[in-house]
């Protein structure tokens, strides 16, 4: 009965995948968390077997949805890192080129179909998108409908058989067992890293709230700070304190940096709390209630578009800043791919990046005007720009050929991520134009491709049992060598020759794999977020590079398989 029930009404079984696949993704076995896409696609499977079928046009809507809003998100930072972020940008090439060889090796050791092969890239790699470039690849083959659904059905199979397994290698893989290949104590190297990029000792993740980084304290200015002006003592001290209120025999006196304090002064200083307690001693005693006006401090999100402040340091960037232009201003936190980055003083800047700044009302909008431009809130999404991106992409998809034999063809996964990639660029260079809320392209890329999953998953269903029987654990053994030797690799390549910090070398790995429960695994044995600077860059290439492999993969394993 129930089975009559999902075949008549679908919708039930796809929301019901969606359902009850989140609630067992959620689970948690130490660092180790299956996600709603994977636990989606298992529950699918299962209810697959009652023959419940969803539309293929939905399915295509949705991954073309998806696709789009992966690239449109990561355009900014994937146009940024390439060239510029070269050494970690080179651990992504590192995976594309030894998971294709390890693939093909696969392909003629083990007789993978084209289906197969791709599935185990998707799961081995843990980059779900591979599994609609794959799928639609394979329409291109020129197959029976039949043999078409058999392949599309094997990648399914495959990825949710090596998925599993590659997800819990590069979890061990970057917390425990390459820290032992280096021979180093993660989170004592992570906090030497740390302190290092201009961190305090406060370099917990869970010590922020406790100790903020920006503080304000009052002063009663004493002998040796008296006769400096205000420029003298934020110069001093890097510009990372800022004079903000002055009285002076209970009178309020105006604040201009060629104000000249006086002995007994009282002064409101603000900025890091580093730079503040470096230079309490010299300031003069501190006041409990100085009868300060209250300073109403003002937070903006700036889209950092400055083309020369692009792979500076914050420090730097406050270096070159002219006074008038930087005094005040103070970056709170960085956010790159949705991803919060250290704001450190040797915190390095892309183009692209989120810039939380706060300061005074005047001085964070005079800041913002300087570095990029302000991210407004908003909840309107331009339909056009959206509709007219996923058009091209599709427009793109058509573009294709024969490379040595091998018939290659984007299709309209691969158009719309590169569709993508072009639109985002464009936004981010004229902010006026497209607005795609971040929150709305979670929703396009959460539903779109867990909605894809779903579909795909119920009509492998039947076949699923076939192909495990068949290969056993040669799947998962596939998987395992294909995320360790690149691990292995790029561990190698980045230490010996790169000379990459440790934390930020495997933040990288598991950014190279795509790999969000990596880099939490990473994040939770360092003690602070260091591992994410890397992490960020090649998991911005390896996720618009991995999907793009998917046809190619179809396209050799059709020739060769």
């Amino acid at each position: 009965m129930i089975g009559e029930l999902l075949r008549s009404q679908p919708e039930i079984a796809l929301f019901a995948s969606l359902a009850i696949g989140y609630f067992i993704g959620s689970f948690r076995v130490g660092p180790i968390q299956l996600g709603g896409v994977c636990g989606t696609l298992i529950v699918a499977l299962l209810l697959g077997q009652t023959g419940a079928r969803l539309a293929p046009d939905l399915k295509n809507i949705a991954f073309a949805l998806f696709i789009f809003a992966l690239g449109f998100t990561g355009g900014p930072q994937f146009f940024a890192n390439i060239g510029r972020g070269w050494r970690y940008g080179l651990l992504s090439v590192v995976e594309i080129v030894s998971v294709l060889a390890l693939i093909m090796i696969a392909v003629l050791v083990m007789r993978l179909d084209a289906g197969t092969a791709a599935g185990l890239l998707a799961g081995a790699a843990t980059e779900s998108a591979v599994i609609g470039t794959a799928s639609e690849a394979i329409t291109k083959l020129g197959f029976s409908d039949a043999e078409t659904l058999r392949l599309q059905a094997n990648i399914v199979t495959a990825y949710s058989v090596s998925y599993l397994f590659g997800l819990i290698t590069i979890v061990l893989f970057t917390s425990q067992f390459a820290p032992l290949l280096l021979r180093v104590n993660l989170r004592e190297e992570a906090e030497r890293v740390w302190r290092k990029l201009g961190g305090d000792g406060a370099f917990g993740e869970g010590q922020r709230a406790a100790a903020p980084t920006l503080v304000g304290r009052a002063f009663r200015v004493g002998a040796a700070a008296a006769g400096g002006t205000v420029y003298a003592l934020e110069q001093t001290h890097g510009f990372y304190l800022t004079v903000e209120q002055v009285r002076r025999n209970g009178v309020k006196v105006p604040v201009e940096p060629q104000l000249t304090l006086a002995a007994g002064d009282l002064i409101l200083v603000g900025g890091r709390r580093e730079a503040i307690v470096a230079a309490a001693a010299g300031l003069g005693e501190e006041v409990a209630d100085a009868g300060f006006d209250q300073v109403i401090a003002e937070k903006l999100d700036v889209v950092l578009t400055r083309k020369e402040a692009h792979g500076l340091t914050l420090k730097q960037m406050r270096e070159r800043a002219k006074p008038e232009e930087g005094r005040g201003v103070y970056v709170a936190a960085v956010t790159r791919l949705e991803t919060t980055v250290p704001a450190l003083p040797g915190t390095e800047l892309n183009r692209g990046d989120i810039l939380t700044l706060v300061g005074a009302k005047a001085n964070v909008e005079r800041g913002a005007r300087h570095l990029g431009y302000v991210l407004t809130a908003t909840q309107k999404t331009d339909f056009v720009f959206l509709g007219l991106g996923v058009l091209v992409g599709m427009a793109i998809g058509h573009l294709g050929g024969r490379i040595g034999g091998v018939s290659i063809a984007l299709g309209t996964g691969g158009g719309c991520l590169l569709s993508g990639l072009l639109f985002g660029w464009i936004r981010s260079r004229y902010p006026f134009v497209g607005s795609l809320p971040s929150a709305a392209a979670q929703i396009l890329k959460d539903f779109g491709l867990a909605t894809f999953i779903a579909a795909v998953g119920l009509s492998a269903g039947p076949d699923a049992i076939k192909l495990v029987r068949e290969y056993g654990l040669a799947l998962p053994v596939a998987g395992i060598l294909m995320v360790l030797v690149p691990g292995l690799l790029s561990l190698w390549i980045g230490r010996v020759f790169l000379k990459l910090e440790a934390p930020m070398l495997l933040g990288a790995i598991a950014g190279q794999q795509c790999s969000t429960p990596a880099i939490s695994a990473l994040v939770g044995v360092t003690g602070n977020s260091t591992p994410v600077i890397g992490y960020t860059i090649t998991y911005a290439l390896s996720n618009i590079l991995l999907p793009l492999l998917g046809p190619i993969v179809v396209g050799l394993a059709g020739k060769f398989g």
